[in-house]
C-alpha cells in the first residue's frame, strides 16, 4: 500500500471559489481608512475608482469600454447583461457545464424568449462553435467551464462584423487566460476566482457597442433597480466610476485592491497566465502518468488551467459502477481534508463524480507539487477500502 507521504502542501487551499488568497497574503495588508465610511463619501468612490482603474490595467480592458463594480457576484453581473439586454435579436445560448445550463433556464424560462436557441455538449466537451451565428444572433456563453474544466480556446470563431452582442460569463477565466476584448461585448467574472478576492460582488464590462444597446433598447419586461444601468435613455455613467447600485463591502473592496496590487508587481497579465499555465500543467503531466486518474476535459486544447477537473478512471474501480467510483472520489477528499492536505477538491454537485483542483494564479506551484503523491495515498486507501468491503 501507498505510504503516507512526508511532505505537505504550505496552503492547503485548492478550492475553485472562493479560492486562495494570494501568497503572502496577510488582513494586515489591507488598508482601512475606507472602512466604517460612506462608500459615496470622497475616499470611498476614489477607492471603488482605484478597483476599477486597476482592474483595466491588469487586465488590458480597451478605454472604451466601461467597468462597472455590481451586486450580488458574477451571477448578478451576468443576469443584469440578460435581463436588460435580451430581446432585441434572436440569441445562441451554450451550455456544457452547470452555469451555462443555469443563464439557459433563465433566458428560456424566465424571460421567456422564444427565438432562443440552445447548442450543448456533455461535460468534457465543447459545444461544436461552427454552429453558432455569430453574425447575426446574439450569444451568451462560459469562456471557461469551472464545473467542467472545459474553456473555449480562444475567440476566433466569434465574428469581427457581427451585429448582434457577445455576452460572456469569464468567472473563472479573467485573469488566468487572455480574453479577446475585441470580440466580446460584455465580460463578466468576480473577485472570488483567479485573483483569490472575496465574494459578494461582480464585474461588469460593457463594450460600447453593448452601451448603445442599453440606450437604444428597452425591454419587454420590468427591471428590478438592482439591474438598472440607464437612465432617461442613457447609461447611467456613475455606475462606471464608482458609484455602486447598492452598498458595497468596502473591506472587500480593499482586499480585491490588494490582490490587483500584487498581480501587478508580478508582472501582470502575462505572469498571471504563466502561473495558471504551469500550475495546470503540473497537475496534468502527473494525470498523464497516473492510471487511476484522467482529465474530464476530452481534449487538451480545450483544456482548463484554472478549474481542472478529473474523473476517476482506475478499472478496477469503474467496473463496479457510479456509486464505487462516487464512493472512491469522496473518500478521497475526506481523507485529505481530514489530513489538513488539501480542502474542498470535491467535483461540482452537478458535474460528474470526481475531482476539482484550482490551478489559479493565488496557488503556489511547490503545494501542486506537494498534493500529488497526497492523493495517489488517498486513492490507494480507498481503493483498499472497497475490495474489502466486496
Amino acid at each position: 500500500m501507498t505510504e503516507m507521504p512526508a511532505a505537505r502542501p504550505r496552503a492547503p487551499f485548492f478550492s475553485s471559489g472562493p479560492c486562495a488568497k494570494r501568497p503572502g497574503w496577510s488582513l494586515q495588508n489591507l488598508k482601512t481608512e475606507s472602512l466604517g465610511r460612506s462608500h459615496r463619501a470622497k475616499l470611498g468612490k476614489a477607492r471603488l475608482k482605484l478597483a476599477i482603474d486597476l482592474t483595466r490595467e491588469v487586465l488590458d480592458v480597451p478605454a472604451d469600454y466601461r467597468i462597472g463594480i455590481v451586486p450580488a457576484s458574477d451571477t448578478g453581473a451576468v443576469e443584469m447583461a440578460l435581463w436588460s439586454m435580451l430581446g432585441a435579436r434572436p440569441v445562441d445560448m451554450l451550455a456544457w457545464e452547470s452555469f451555462g445550463e443555469g443563464w439557459v433556464t433563465d433566458v428560456v424560462k424566465q424571460l421567456k424568449l422564444d427565438d432562443a436557441r440552445v447548442i450543448t455538449a456533455p461535460y468534457g466537451e465543447l459545444p461544436d462553435l461552427a454552429q453558432v451565428d455569430t453574425k447575426n444572433r446574439d450569444v451568451v456563453f462560459t469562456w471557461n467551464g469551472t464545473t467542467s474544466g472545459v474553456r473555449v480556446p480562444n475567440a476566433d470563431w466569434i465574428a469581427a462584423d457581427r451585429e448582434g452582442l457577445t455576452i460572456c460569463d469569464a468567472t473563472s477565466a479573467a485573469f488566468a487566460q487572455k480574453l479577446d476584448f475585441s470580440k466580446l461585448d460584455v465580460v463578466t467574472f468576480s473577485w472570488q476566482k483567479v485573483l483569490g478576492g472575496e465574494a459578494a460582488h461582480g464585474m461588469l464590462i460593457l463594450s460600447p457597442r453593448a452601451v448603445e444597446r442599453l440606450e437604444t433598447y428597452k425591454p419587454n419586461w420590468p427591471l428590478p433597480k438592482i439591474f438598472r444601468m440607464t437612465k432617461g435613455g442613457k447609461l447611467i455613467e456613475g455606475i462606471f466610476q464608482g458609484e455602486t447600485i447598492n452598498t458595497p463591502s468596502m473591506l472587500a473592496v480593499e482586499d480585491y485592491i490588494d490582490a490587483l496590487e500584487w498581480a501587478k508587481s508580478i508582472g501582470g497579465l502575462s505572469a498571471l497566465v504563466a502561473k495558471a499555465d504551469a500550475n495546470a500543467k503540473l497537475v496534468l503531466d502527473w494525470v498523464a502518468k497516473t492510471p487511476w486518474i484522467a482529465n474530464l476535459a476530452q481534449n487538451p486544447a480545450t483544456a482548463s488551467n484554472t478549474s481542472v477537473c478529473l474523473v476517476i478512471a482506475d478499472p478496477d474501480v469503474v467496473a463496479k459502477g457510479p456509486e464505487a467510483v462516487a464512493q472512491v472520489a469522496k473518500g478521497i477528499t475526506a481523507a485529505l481534508e481530514k489530513e489538513g492536505v488539501a480542502l474542498d477538491i470535491g467535483a461540482y454537485r452537478d458535474a460528474p463524480p470526481g475531482l476539482r483542483i484550482w490551478c489559479g494564479a493565488t496557488v503556489e506551484r511547490s503545494d501542486l507539487q506537494a498534493l500529488t503523491p497526497w492523493l495517489d495515498w488517498a486513492f490507494a486507501q480507498e481503493k483498499a477500502k472497497l475490495a474489502k468491503a466486496a
